[in-house]
């Protein structure tokens, strides 16, 4: 339920914000401009949380995490049913969850997930290098970043928790009930609350100013961010999907969102709604300050620190140019300025990538198996490039967040 537009943050500007490509991509999508009232209530979704979770949240904190969270481990693993001593709240949740939407078409997910996989490590990179560097550029959302220790734990590990999200979302029949990625999701949702409800309670957080933390306008933005810019961005590398492919992709990505406790109105209903949402929430978080360039050079200097086996010196320069490199091409100058990194760097990764993608889109579509084959190559370079930024440690999803019993 939308808080009172009356009570509107004042982090919400009065009129949307540009946003450049995504404004001409709108417009050739035919994506409309939102209402007055839809601008309002985006920014009355400032002061919404995840019920659900919340409340759910409070009475197993009420009763004791050590009591309760075998309990929400074992019923996420397992399902509710398989805790019988389960206590009524914890029972009304998972029942909420486990009962699938009508709309959710499994086949859809299946396709969703594959058109992740086929990227390859060119996704993973724009994931990277397009859409959780230019998240730096929403200072609101940055605020409570700041104090969950994401600067002192260093960007990588964060990126590589929600890399390893990610593959999990996107594995074969991830979404499927309590498969990894499912399971994922319901992990980043607990997650979620207990952030919200620690930074909540931090002295010098101004709800008026900021609205709550990670509430649903900056949790639509983020996850058709994390998971539908890849996508749409990676056209522009040559990593051309089919209409049909498009429309998974924001299937999987509504289903995963619903999973998260985003609200029905800023899920996508197609490929077309996810860059209407993704355009109206960038429109409206996008509002860089000193926060935005503190995290961002730390992305950006964070390769010289990655796991190569052999010539790590070397490796390391190359891979700072050549996300720089990624990261220049997509944000624009002006962007890179405001996260305090080059503003014009040579496009020199994009366009060695561009042909190598082309072909490789095009050897899908004419030689039958081929699908499979990049897509099972895919997975493997994802999955490498997460060694690379972890080395021998495993990427726990919530490791990098102070304050939450994981």
């Amino acid at each position: 339920m939308n808080a009172s537009i009356s009570e509107i943050p004042a982090r919400h500007p009065a009129a949307p914000r540009k946003i450049a490509g995504l404004d001409l991509i709108s417009a050739r999508l035919g994506v409309c401009a939102p209402s007055a009232e839809e601008w309002a209530t985006l920014g009355a979704d400032l002061l919404v949380g995840d019920e659900p979770m919340d409340r759910l949240l409070d009475w197993m904190a009420e009763v004791g995490l050590e009591r309760t969270r075998p309990m929400f481990d074992r019923a996420v693993r397992l399902g509710i049913d398989q805790v019988p001593e389960a206590p009524e709240p914890l029972r009304e949740f998972f029942a909420r969850i486990e009962q699938e939407p009508e709309w959710v078409d499994h086949d859809m997910l299946r396709r969703g997930a594959w058109v992740y996989r086929s990227g390859g490590v060119d996704g993973v990179y724009l994931a990277r290098d397009v859409a959780f560097l230019g998240g730096y550029l929403a200072s609101g959302f940055n605020r409570t970043l700041l104090r969950t220790g994401a600067l002192e734990r260093g960007p990588a590990r964060r990126f590589a928790e929600t890399l390893q999200w990610a593959l999990d979302v996107t594995s074969e029949n991830g979404m499927h009930e309590r498969g990894p990625g499912y399971r994922s999701t319901i992990h980043v949702r607990l997650i979620h609350s207990f952030v919200r409800r620690h930074v909540a309670a931090m002295p010098d957080w101004e709800t008026r100013e900021w609205g709550i933390p990670i509430n649903q306008t900056d949790m639509a933005a983020t996850l058709v961010g994390s998971l539908m810019v890849p996508v749409l961005v990676g056209m522009a590398m040559g990593i051309v999907p089919r209409r049909a492919d498009l429309e998974a992709a924001a299937h999987l990505t509504r289903y995963v969102g619903w999973l998260m406790g985003v609200q029905d109105d800023l899920l996508p209903k197609s490929f077309q709604d996810s860059v209407r949402i993704l355009r109206l929430t960038l429109a409206a978080i996008t509002n860089p300050d000193e926060t935005s360039s503190r995290l961002a050079r730390s992305l950006a200097d964070d390769p010289l620190a990655w796991h190569y086996r052999r010539l790590a010196p070397q490796r390391r320069k190359l891979a700072r140019a050549q996300h720089l490199s990624l990261a220049s091409t997509f944000l624009g100058a002006r962007a890179m300025r405001h996260l305090g990194l080059p503003g014009r760097a040579t496009p020199w990764y994009p366009l060695m990538r561009l042909p190598v993608n082309i072909a490789r889109s095009a050897t899908t579509r004419m030689i039958p198996g081929s699908a499979e084959y990049f897509a099972a190559r895919g997975r493997r370079a994802q999955e490498g490039f997460l060694r690379t930024l972890v080395g021998s440690e495993p990427a726990v999803i919530g490791g990098s967040v102070s304050h939450h019993p994981a």
